[in-house]
């Protein structure tokens, strides 16, 4: 081992020059990562493939400014030198390096890391005057050298620099070892892949045309780091991630536990205007200074119909709260955004190759992105993905570039594609190399149980009648049940079996680390994409009927009378599940009727009426056992919690036919409440043998001021309602019922929902135990055990299942179990991923909303009309809820011209000059026709139509068109009371008719060319079995994310 110093003169990315000295040392051995090492190197971990034609060493500069090209997985065999790594570091920051350490890490990308600076043959010292960039290239291309010397010249190496004097002066250096440019390496070796090609020339551009903004600047500059994390110390600044509002053109800043020395900064912090937030784009984490109080301002309250319409004037502001201005941005968060180049109006700059565009992002949140591209022209009104470059203080806008055409915007699969990545969900197909990992099932090969695994497992096929209870036409059954009597009928053993997803998809596998990325599987309105390959979650994890399966069990011993718990048992199971019934079919047969059961179709009447029995017997004890299980829970204070379901029709070609409501039926409780309760045991177990490394769930009590607009509104119905527990809650909710209107109660659970918390994952290494409660479930400790076929933290739990079970024998566990950082890790991601999901599903339900009344004239059909209950009020309008499509939105009672909102005797409205005037439960418009009222929970008919716009997505706009309640809707007297169907009432009905209009536009899409690869990259599964997700309605938190947005804050 050689010693020796090196001195470094550096700049960072905040571009401060740094001198960094360091004692380097020189060793022979540094491991290669080639399958072709003749020399027994250490290489362990990834190792780069030999039966390749040749391996790829970016230079410095082409890992720095295109490591985007160098992410396709495509490219394979690449070398990532220790020199082009740091000099991400320096450069490009934490975010930047963190990006190329996790590619590095990334089995699924063949690419590797070389320690060249340490390699005693490979190390270029730093010769007197020469500059930083060429000595650079000089030690990637000494690297290049040596890798082709040390596999004994057996791989060609080609190193790819944009230094066009490195190309000219290495390139006939040495045979076997190539230098050229990364265009000629695109198009000598990659000619097909034109994804690449097209981010070479995006990026190509953005680098050459970098504008020049002149010496004014536009904002301030953002302070150094020392000085932000200086002031963050003594309470002079603020830290916290910005949240903008779509609909103002203000900001917030939100942290738990928020607050400096002498302000009270528990609601957040006000950041008003473009120059107030200084360059920082939503979701980055920024420093703030506080204004002074004078200069503080309030929360905009009124409606406001376009994005940056600011309706001046303290009547339509919130009181004051502290307000406060960007400083410095300590994290950017930015991410892939789509954006549409609008139609050119020839005021945008051009050079004689590009020109410079000012696209329009889709989300209202983010700034106006300068592209410059040479498709100007062709790709107006198409919706593009870009990423950002800089964002300098002399400009008013970032600067960015292209990364590729999604399509025309308006087009269906556009419009999904556009929702997939605003929501950073990426969903390519399954690789080969990941369905290798599969076992096979086929006809001629069908898959058979392992009489290794038969002898390991306790096997329930002859001695427990095992039965499922799903949607109808649910292909993925990953969750059982079983009841059974014994001990003469003193005790009674109730049985959980889940699918044991984890014996197949083993830890750190291709297949498991997909399933990480994904976290979950992805419900959009008209398709789902899966998070695990189709032969697990269709197949060989699904626990059909009459086949055996592998299964996760947990059986309860309970006493027949007291249904106290005697014992528990979890283990690995062999199950044959002997009925796969549905909702509907297992609700009849407790109910006495007629019900026709498939699987006794065959058998003689004596032997199918004696099995039906059977079957009936388990369906009555089951249930029995779940009203207990819920009264339980109903006296620790759970919640009953408003949520919208629907259930897939499909056809008898398994495709969806139509969304239909799911109509509440007693079963679905009964089988919610044995999941809830396995998921509880599981967590209890787990959580006891790893009492710092388990994953669990929990649901944080809301905070009292997000109540406030509930107990007000309830107040002025002449309820009271007390939020101080979640026992007070529950009761207080279910006694605010108005016999006339059921709805009343509906409209109340609603906006309960709106000021909870969200439910997240925690490793309980991070959290004390009194913070492990589940506020909607009033359970001690909680976590999800039951669906690991779509819900990665399920396949988490699964692993740590098993090894408490293994601990519990003395064997330990099978593997080294993740760390407590490791597990918070995952358990933020899942969390980041689920909220993605959620918020893909509402906008993908939204666009076929829109989908729907934009194929119909708002002034002749009928349909466009309907009953809307007020449930909000503000200055200029009110907010309504349509029951019959599950719509919320504004409605405006003063329009931009000012004129009002006037209802004549009948009840019809029309726009007259007047005023408006906001009382605390109604709000009254004065004209010349007289006084119009429009009371909180009254009913009134407005028209629904589809505001549309080139740029961003389509919304849904309401116009009352009378102040009375709509003539064809539902008499709500005629309705039931019970709490089971008032929830049915919220279903979204125009889901169900979300499969007409998605039809048509198959069929308007099969007239249009054949779209690209590029364009089909998302389109996983067209139409597949959809299903709703009913075991999980009430733990999700099912979170109304425009209610979390009015309160500008969730404890996510």
């Amino acid at each position: 081992m050689i010693k020796t110093e090196r001195i470094l003169h550096l700049k960072s990315c905040r571009g401060r020059k740094v001198r960094v000295v360091r004692e380097h040392y020189l060793r022979e051995q540094v491991p290669c990562y080639s399958a072709l090492c003749q020399a027994d190197c250490a290489n362990d971990g990834k190792v780069l493939p030999a039966d390749l034609t040749h391996y790829v060493v970016p230079d410095v500069a082409v890992v720095v400014d295109y490591l985007e090209i160098l992410e396709f997985r495509e490219l394979q065999g690449i070398v990532f030198t220790q020199t082009a790594c740091q000099a991400v570091q320096h450069s490009k920051g934490r975010r930047q390096y963190n990006r190329l350490r996790n590619l590095l890490k990334d089995p699924r990308h063949d690419c590797v890391l070389f320690a060249n600076e340490f390699q005693e043959y490979s190390y270029c010292p730093r010769e007197k005057g020469e500059s930083q960039e060429k000595w650079q290239t000089r030690c990637v291309y000494s690297a290049a050298v040596w890798y082709h010397n040390h596999l004994a010249g057996m791989m060609d190496v080609v190193m790819i620099t944009e230094d066009q004097d490195a190309v000219a002066q290495y390139s006939s250096l040495n045979s076997g070892v190539y230098v050229i440019s990364v265009q000629d390496f695109l198009q000598n070796f990659w000619p097909e892949l034109q994804a690449a090609h097209d981010l070479y020339s995006s990026l190509s551009q953005a680098l050459q045309e970098k504008e020049s903004e002149g010496s004014q600047r536009e904002f301030a500059e953002h302070l150094p780091a020392e000085v932000l994390e200086a002031g963050i110390k003594s309470g002079r600044y603020v830290k916290g991630s910005l949240n903008i509002n779509k609909h103002h053109n203000e900001a917030f800043i939100m942290t738990e536990g928020l607050s400096n020395k002498s302000t009270d900064l528990s609601c957040g912090v006000l950041v008003c205007g473009n120059k107030n937030r200084n360059r920082a784009v939503h979701g980055d984490v920024v420093v703030v200074e506080l204004l002074p109080k004078s200069e503080w301002r309030g929360k905009v309250t009124a409606l406001v119909e376009g994005q940056g319409e600011e309706k001046g004037g303290e009547e339509n502001q919130s009181k004051p709260m502290p307000t406060g201005r960007v400083v410095g941005i300590l994290q950017r968060n930015w991410r892939d955004y789509v954006v549409t180049f609008p139609p050119r109006d020839g005021t945008q700059s051009q050079s004689r190759n590009s020109q410079r565009i000012l696209a329009v992002p889709w989300d209202r949140r983010i700034p106006k992105i300068r592209i410059s591209t040479q498709q100007a022209d062709a790709l107006q009104d198409h919706r593009v993905v870009v990423r950002i470059d800089s964002w300098e203080s002399t400009s008013l806008y970032p600067n960015g570039h292209s990364v590729r055409v999604l399509g025309r915007a308006g087009e269906l699969e556009t419009e999904v594609q556009t929702i997939l990545i605003e929501n950073c969900i990426h969903v390519p197909p399954f690789s080969d190399a990941q369905l290798r990992e599969m076992p096979g099932n086929s006809p001629e090969k069908p898959w058979r149980v392992d009489p290794a695994q038969v002898a390991e497992r306790r096997d329930l096929r002859e001695t427990h009648l095992v039965f499922s209870i799903d949607p109808r036409g649910c292909e993925d059954v990953d969750d059982t049940l079983s009841v059974r009597s014994l001990a003469g009928g003193k005790l009674l053993e109730l049985g959980v079996h889940i699918a044991d997803v984890t014996h197949f998809v083993a830890e750190g596998s291709l297949t498991d680390l997909e399933a990480r990325s994904r976290a979950t599987t992805y419900y959009l309105a008209d398709r789902r994409y899966d998070m695990l390959p189709a032969v697990l979650s269709a197949d060989l994890c699904s626990l059909l009927g009459g086949v055996d399966r592998y299964a996760m069990s947990v059986l309860w011993e309970l006493d027949a009378h007291s249904l106290a718990v005697n014992k528990v048992w979890y283990g690995r199971t062999l199950i044959r599940s002997s009925y796969q019934l549905h909702y509907e079919l297992a609700q009849a047969l407790l109910n006495g009727e007629q019900a026709e059961v498939a699987e006794l179709a065959e058998l003689g009447p004596e032997e199918r009426d004696a099995k039906l029995a059977q079957l009936t017997q388990a369906l009555e004890m089951l249930t029995h056992v779940a009203r207990h299980l819920r009264a339980q829970r109903d006296r620790g204070g759970a919640l009953e919690l408003e949520g919208v379901e629907v259930r897939a029709q499909l056809d008898e070609e398994r495709n969806i036919t139509a969304l239909v409501p799911r109509q509440p039926l007693e079963v679905h409780e009964t089988v919610a409440e044995c999941m809830i309760y396995a998921n509880h045991w599981v967590a209890r177990k787990i959580q006891e043998t790893f009492p710092h490394q388990a994953l669990l769930r929990r649901h944080p009590p809301p905070r009292q001021e997000f109540f406030s607009q509930l107990v007000d509104i309830a107040a002025a119905r002449g309820f009271a309602i007390d939020t101080r527990t979640n026992k007070a809650l529950a009761e207080s909710l279910d006694q605010a019922v108005d016999p006339q209107d059921p709805l009343v109660n509906r409209l109340l659970r609603m906006m309960a929902t709106a000021a909870m918390s969200q439910a997240l994952y925690f490793s309980t290494g991070l959290e004390s135990q009194d913070q492990y409660y589940h506020y909607g479930l009033a359970l001690d400790r909680y976590t999800h055990f039951t669906s690991p076929i779509r819900r990665y933290a399920d396949m988490v739990v699964h692993r740590l299942l098993t090894a408490a079970i293994d601990v519990d024998r003395g064997a330990g566990p099978g593997r080294a179990l993740a760390s407590n950082k490791e597990l918070e890790e995952t358990a933020q991601h899942i969390n980041n991923r689920n909220r993605a999901a959620q918020q893909a599903q509402k906008m993908s339900t939204l666009l076929f909303q829109c989908l729907y009344f934009k194929e119909r004239d708002p002034q002749t059909d009928q349909r466009c009309v309907a009953d809307a209950v007020i449930y909000s009020i503000r200055n200029n309008g009110v907010l309504v809820f349509v029951p019959e499509y599950g719509v919320k939105g504004p409605v405006y009672l003063r329009n931009r011209e000012g004129q009002v909102v006037s209802a004549g005797q009948d009840g019809s409205c029309e726009w007259q000059s007047g005023s408006i005037r906001q009382y605390s439960d109604h709000v009254t418009t004065t004209s010349s026709g007289g006084s119009s009222t429009f009371r909180l929970f009254s009913h009134i008919t407005v028209r629904i139509s589809v505001r549309s716009t080139s740029c961003h997505a389509d919304s849904l706009n309401l116009e009352v068109i009378s102040n009375k309640p709509h003539a064809g809707a539902e008499p709500q007297q005629a309705q039931s009371q019970s709490q089971s169907q008032s929830r049915s009432q919220l279903v979204q009905e125009v889901v169900r008719l979300a499969e007409e209009a998605y039809q048509q536009a198959q069929e308007k899409a099969a007239r249009r060319p054949k779209l690209s690869k590029e364009e089909k990259e998302f389109s996983q599964s067209k139409t597949p079995n959809l299903y709703s997700l009913l075991e999980e309605v009430r733990e999700l938190a099912l979170l109304d994310l425009d209610g979390a947005a009015r309160v500008c804050a969730t404890t996510a």
